[in-house]
């Protein structure tokens, strides 16, 4: 059912008839009713009513927010897999696009709200970290747009190139992702979002990883590697790393704890912070909800080289909010027997006995596969699935309501 919004009013002898889709000067694709009114006057004036999603039909919003090279391209294929089907880019369009879809998601990268091209913010002196490189009205409007069920020409940012290209059509998805840079910066846009989530990779790890990626995958010295990470800091710092104080979860990756003076970033501690009272999420927990648990569960039913796994569970504030935070520590050696620290866990929002465990062997070979980055990203993935099967059910027993002309 749509909600239709009018935008002027006439009522007497009035006809209607629906128009073809049109397009707003921000990109929007609209249908519109159009009342024709006849006057005595022989002068006419139409009425346009521009129809919506209702509230039941409305596209569910997710946010990640991390900075380049951390992660969020694995975290969506694992989270577009929860949902089932592949996600790949629009059929027939721009090959450099950045979007993904998949039966129920559409993934859009928020580089393509960049305002200035690779040359224009080289001329000006920004990074793509810096505000004034992003057009977050544009970005506001049309993510709206899409919650409210309306399509959308999005821009495109061709990293290829640096350059912007043209449009293409997003058409509303039942779960809109949006992942960048800045998802939780601009207020407005926050405000949309049904839940969020923050990659937080330490300095340390973000270093090892950037090291790892950028000399054996495209080639780059380790000077040039330690420039641009310097050369990107204070913006980080500035404008990516704050958006952590507002996220429903955050996945916190850290060094080693088991090892002495550990530098290599290959053995990983990672942190699930969840916060408490938000709507429709419910934080996994260890053993005993509420409890502060050290558990090392390396043994005879999990097999663990060194320097094994610890777990750590427990009640905290973050940013001043209420948290709970689940904690691991190293890396397991065999992926089905992940199955006895998935008994240990509950609130896991999973369909089955084992359903973490089987969305982590279905992905073996992903990046963090052996330890809790994959770990965490997949029961997040979990949890968003619950979260939207909540909102949905919710939206389908409420009443719909017309919008107020």
């Amino acid at each position: 059912m749509a909600v239709c919004t009018v935008y002027t009013a006439q009522s007497l002898n009035s006809s209607c008839s629906i128009s073809t889709p049109s397009k707003s000067h921000l990109g929007f694709h609209q249908k519109q009713v159009i009342f024709f009114t006849k006057r005595s006057t022989n002068k006419s004036r139409n009425t346009v009513i521009t129809c919506s999603a209702s509230d039941a039909e409305k596209t569910v919003v997710i946010g990640l927010a991390a900075d380049s090279g951390c992660g969020k391209s694995t975290f969506m294929r694992r989270l577009t897999s929860v949902f089932g089907g592949a996600a790949e880019p629009p059929k027939g369009g721009n090959p450099d696009s950045n979007t993904l879809i998949s039966d129920m998601t559409t993934v859009i990268c928020l580089d393509d709200y960049h305002s200035l091209d690779r040359t224009g913010r080289k001329e000006k002196g920004v990074t793509a970290l810096d505000p004034r490189a992003n057009d977050f009205d544009l970005m506001y409007e049309q993510v709206k747009a899409i919650k409210d069920g309306v399509a959308v020409d999005k821009p495109i940012y061709n990293h290829v190139s640096g350059l912007l290209d043209p449009p293409e059509v997003i058409k509303p998805p039942k779960i809109l992702v949006i992942e960048g840079l800045h998802p939780m910066y601009d207020e407005r846009v926050r405000d949309l979002l049904d839940f969020s989530i923050y990659l937080d990779i330490s300095n340390e790890v973000k270093f090892a990883w950037k090291i790892q990626r950028d000399m054996a995958e495209r080639g780059h010295s380790l000077e040039s590697i330690k420039a641009s990470i310097e050369a990107r800091k204070p913006d980080f710092d500035a404008y990516i790393d704050p958006q952590k104080q507002y996220a429903d979860a955050v996945i916190e990756v850290l060094p080693t704890q088991l090892i002495p003076d550990d530098n290599e970033g290959k053995v990983l501690r990672v942190r699930l912070i969840m916060k408490e009272g938000v709507k429709n999420f419910n934080p996994v927990y260890l053993f005993d909800e509420g409890s502060t648990i050290s558990w090392i569960p390396c043994g005879r039913k999990l097999t663990c080289s060194y320097p094994g796994i610890k777990f750590t569970y427990g009640p905290d504030t973050y940013f001043g909010n209420e948290v709970s935070v689940l904690e691991m520590d190293g890396q397991f050696d065999r992926l089905d027997e992940l199955i006895y620290v998935e008994s240990h866990l509950s609130n896991l929002s999973s369909k089955f006995y084992g359903e973490v465990t089987q969305q982590m062997l279905k992905h073996a070979d992903f990046p963090g596969s052996n330890n809790g980055t994959g770990f965490f990203q997949t029961i997040v993935g979990l949890k968003i699935r619950d979260l939207y099967e909540q909102i949905v059910a919710s939206r389908a027993g409420a009443p719909v309501t017309a919008a107020k002309a």
